[in-house]
Formats: C-alpha cells, sequence, structure tokens
C-alpha cells in the first residue's frame, strides 16, 4: 500500500502562482509515476501533470507553458508549480501514484489517489 500525503493550495489570486507537494510513503517501490489531477466543480477529474520514473513529463493542455513538475525520487516527493493562474483553474487538486499511463490522462493507470487540496483562484 501507499499512501499519498498533498500540501499546499488555498485561496490564491488571478495571475498569481501555487505550489503543490505530494509526499508518498509505504511501498513506494511499487510506484512507476507520480502526478496531479484535478477537478472543477460541475466537471470530470483531468490531469494536470505527471512525471514518470524516468522522468518523461506530461502538462495538460490546459497548463501548458503555466506548469512545472518535478520528482525527488529520494524523498518520494512531487511537485507542482502553476503560475498566471486564472479562475477556471479553481478545482480540487489530487495527487496520483501508479503506471507510467497515468502521465498520459489514463486515469485506469492510477492505483492510489491523494485526499485532495483545494484551490480556488480568484478574479
Amino acid at each position: 500500500q501507499v499512501r499519498l500525503a498533498e500540501s499546499g493550495g488555498g485561496l490564491v489570486q488571478a495571475g498569481g502562482s501555487l505550489r503543490l507537494s505530494c509526499v508518498a510513503s509505504g511501498s513506494t517501490f511499487s510506484i512507476a509515476a507520480m502526478g496531479w489531477y484535478r477537478q472543477a466543480p460541475g466537471k470530470e477529474r483531468e490531469l494536470v501533470a505527471g512525471i514518470s520514473n524516468s522522468s518523461t513529463i506530461k502538462c495538460a493542455d490546459s497548463v501548458k507553458g503555466r506548469c512545472t513538475v518535478s520528482r525527488d525520487s529520494a524523498k518520494n516527493t512531487v511537485l507542482l508549480e502553476m503560475s498566471s493562474l486564472k479562475p477556471e483553474d479553481t478545482a480540487v487538486y489530487y495527487c496520483a501514484a501508479g503506471r507510467a499511463g497515468l502521465i498520459y490522462g489514463f486515469q485506469s493507470a492510477i492505483v492510489y489517489w491523494g485526499q485532495g487540496t483545494r484551490v480556488t483562484v480568484s478574479s
């Protein structure tokens, strides 16, 4: 089993930035990739960004150019930094871990989910 603990989030003004951190604990040897998904009110959960063990990085088109994702494998931590935030970035952001396919948006590849952290971008 793997436990994912998220931190960061909160209320941010439009144009600002955010930094989310996720620490994995437990049987982390089973993780091939980690990433972030989000779910806005009334919408489906979607990929934000992901990074594989081989350091392949994917950012969703909706955040491309504003997204930085990094991973410290020694600390089992994945970081998401987003800039130029927009009101439409408002969502609950979930840390995800599992197979490599999750970095391409395949939620079937996600084995573990964090509890989620809310991000609200005010205009």
